[in-house]
């Protein structure tokens, strides 16, 4: 019983940081002016970060071991997009590289965490 408790939490703690992440991309892009390029890199941006949590809920909610394999790996696909986004959007915006630096770490830290899961769940 108490395993589960802990997978639980584990389970949680990981959801509330994916929540986190997406809410600090949208804290930047708030900040961001508003031009033709930021426009696109931003939209594709919000989509892949918010991605990334809602993909773990889903994976956390699966009914079949092998669906919960699909959608980890689905969550680990939208990290790599966040990051790539990520370098883009610095490479548009360097006056931000230090907001944006915070960022690409904890996308590249949540790859190897899902690229992890993968592993262990195959």
């Amino acid at each position: 019983m108490l395993k589960l408790s802990i997978t639980k939490q584990h389970n949680f703690d990981l959801e509330e940081r994916t929540l986190e992440f997406s809410k600090e991309i949208i804290k930047l892009c708030k900040k961001l002016s508003r031009n033709t390029i930021n426009n696109e890199l931003i939209s594709q941006l919000i989509r892949a970060s918010g991605s990334v949590g809602a993909n773990y809920r889903e994976a956390n909610d699966s009914l079949s071991k092998k669906d919960f394999s699909h959608r980890i790996k689905i969550t680990r696909k939208e990290a790599k997009e966040s990051h790539y986004w990520l370098q883009l959007l610095e490479e548009a915006n360097p006056e931000f590289k230090d907001e944006i630096n915070k960022l690409l770490t904890e996308s590249l830290e949540l790859k190897k965490i899902f690229s992890s899961i993968v592993e262990k769940s195959s």
